[in-house]
């Protein structure tokens, strides 16, 4: 994350996310697969298995990451690239990704509960108190507990593109996206 100044003078909050280029790999079609999809990949494997390398063939494509994407697939052909000219500025995005993992962690963490009272002889300081009454014996599915946090596939929504560099393919995202650093998101325009 990085951040400019807009022309208005205000101080704008960006990410900077490299956007392709990506290539079309595989067309699904109703007739053979039951739904319209498009398959991308993206970035240099270093070493293919010799099936994916038989599936990437016809795209004449070395793809690292694939990605099934849902969109029309009329004017799309295998071994078209997509890259970040797609996206304007001010555009409104969703951007997926992976989100940072934070290990097993309690429920004042997690869940934000409060924590018991400290003093006069109470034991209960972190624990997550009550999780169910006697009858149905037993716990609800859903109960907010301790656990793993973290480390699911998260979407923010109607983030703007602040800048399209073209010629780097590097798009600037007004604020936070889901994810580490070279971590990879899936970046959809919001119509």
């Amino acid at each position: 994350m990085t951040n400019y100044f807009a022309e208005s003078g205000e101080i704008v909050p960006i990410t900077l996310v490299e956007a392709g280029p990506c290539t079309v790999t595989q067309i699904k079609s109703m007739d053979k697969d039951g739904y319209e999809a498009v398959q991308i990949g993206f970035g240099l494997a270093k070493k293919i298995s010799k099936p994916l390398k038989g599936h990437l063939k016809t795209s004449k494509s070395q793809s690292k990451y694939l990605q099934e994407v849902k969109i029309n697939t009329e004017n799309i052909k295998v071994g078209d690239e997509i890259t970040c000219n797609i996206f304007d500025e001010g555009e409104k995005i969703n951007v997926s990704g992976l989100s940072k993992g934070k290990g097993f962690a309690g429920t004042i963490k997690r869940h934000g509960f409060h924590r018991g009272p400290m003093t006069h002889g109470s034991r209960n300081q972190r624990k997550p108190g009550s999780i169910g009454a006697m009858y149905p014996q037993h716990v609800f599915k859903g109960m907010k507990m301790p656990g793993q946090m973290g480390h699911s596939r998260v979407t923010v929504k109607n983030l703007k593109v602040g800048k399209v560099d073209k010629e780097n393919n590097i798009l600037a995202i007004r604020g936070a996206v889901p994810g580490p650093k070279k971590s990879l998101l899936l970046i959809r325009s919001c119509n």
